[in-house]
């Protein structure tokens, strides 16, 4: 039996996984700290903060967007040691100032690097999982990235606490050199000699169409999953002077530990769901359960309602998170499988990286509560485009399959 079972924890797997691990940890780390760096060393206001914040995700769009028609053209494991080069470099600019201006590039640059070397690893995990077990590795592949979800924030405001932003950097820098140097282990098998064929193939369509780029059967589903990444931003951006405002920075360094926390007891649970049930069972409670973790935290005043927050978000969008990829994975043709999901990764960066800036106008008028309030009924509202866009359609699907289902029982 075990013959017959490949092997899944490699040290390919695992190299790439512990990548992957790193990149994240930064991403998070830095997310959570750069707002209150940017205010405090250069002046910046609510909206620059968060212009700061978001244009590393927008970056990361960009980079994702280019690196993914070329990364065969370059070669895999070379577009991933690119990218953590200058991943790496970009994060030691931190430690320069020369401006606001100068910050926002480096943000570009730093989140354009991140976009280049996550869809590397992302690729070349693909490749080296075995096809038998591909759900299960890329489900185990993506908990790293979600591990460090919960370890990054934590980390970066626990070291805003007790030490200096320079130091932050630091940290990020050392991290960001044993990414790069683990990344040198991991060895990319060549891919089969088909695909010289379909390279002769692939110069035809050279000239610019959007569906090179985007898969336009994911489209409905990835616009649902801009709309709650764009309502989550809120968090990551602002989760650090919201907890100043009330009095619980404490307690906010364990916020994304609890998320995460949630998000790991949940997910295998909703994942079997969605497969037995459909999309829909996990969708509508999930937006549901959202919409009230947003509301609590609009009124929270004590450690224990805001971490009890911190839970209902962590299942409300940690699962739509994964439940709207799977979505955009099974709308599409195989072909056409790595265009879903960019065309997912796509959106979720669009929502998280403009979001900050565009609520960074909201905040001075509404304040966080506020704020907090309004996006609630956004979260709601989106729920209702979620009916329209997908969930009307797999209602009747589901129950079309379970009509014939009956039919051959009788």
């Amino acid at each position: 039996m075990n013959h017959s079972r490949p092997r899944l924890w490699t040290k390919n797997f695992i190299v790439v996984s512990s990548v992957n691990f790193l990149l994240t940890l930064i991403f998070y780390l830095l997310m959570v700290t750069i707002a209150v760096y940017a205010v405090m060393e250069y002046g910046a206001s609510t909206s620059e903060a968060g212009l700061i914040t978001g244009i590393f995700i927008v970056g990361t769009l960009f980079g994702r967007l280019y690196i993914g028609s070329v990364i065969d053209v370059i070669g895999r494991k070379r577009t991933l040691i690119i990218g953590l080069i200058f991943f790496t470099l970009t994060t030691f600019l931190y430690f320069i100032n020369l401006g606001l201006p100068f910050l926002l590039l480096n943000r570009l640059i730093h989140g354009m690097a991140l976009g280049m070397a996550s869809t590397a690893s992302g690729t070349i995990v693909a490749q080296i999982i075995p096809a038998t077990r591909r759900g299960e590795g890329i489900g185990y592949f993506s908990m790293s990235a979600m591990l460090a979800t919960a370890i990054g924030p934590f980390i970066g405001l626990y070291m805003s606490q007790i030490t200096s932003f320079q130091m932050i950097f630091a940290f990020c820098l050392f991290l960001g050199v044993i990414s790069l140097i683990v990344a040198f282990f991991v060895h990319v098998p060549k891919l089969a000699v088909v695909s010289k064929k379909a390279d002769t193939k692939v110069e035809e369509p050279k000239r610019f169409k959007i569906s090179n780029f985007i898969e336009p059967k994911a489209l409905p589903i990835a616009f649902i999953t801009m709309m709650v990444a764009f309502c989550y931003s809120s968090i990551l951006s602002f989760i650090n002077f919201y907890a100043i405002e009330i009095d619980l920075v404490e307690t906010a360094s364990f916020f994304f530990v609890v998320y995460a926390v949630a998000v790991l007891l949940t997910r295998p649970f909703t994942g079997r769901l969605l497969d037995g049930k459909g999309a829909n069972f996990v969708m509508y409670p999930a937006f549901v359960i959202f919409a009230a973790g947003m509301f609590l935290l609009s009124s929270v005043s004590t450690g224990i309602t805001f971490l009890i927050a911190a839970a209902l978000i962590g299942i409300g969008f940690g699962n739509m998170q994964s439940s709207t990829q799977v979505i955009a994975i099974k709308l599409t043709s195989p072909h056409r499988l790595g265009l879903a999901t960019s065309t997912f990764f796509i959106a979720l960066d669009a929502g998280l990286g403009f979001g900050p800036y565009l609520l960074g106008f909201i905040v001075p008028i509404s304040g966080y509560r506020t704020l907090y309030v309004i996006l609630t009924f956004v979260i709601l509202a989106t729920a209702v485009f979620y009916y329209f866009l997908h969930g009307k359609k797999e209602s009747t699907e589901r129950a079309s399959i379970n009509a014939s289902k009956v039919r051959l029982i009788n």
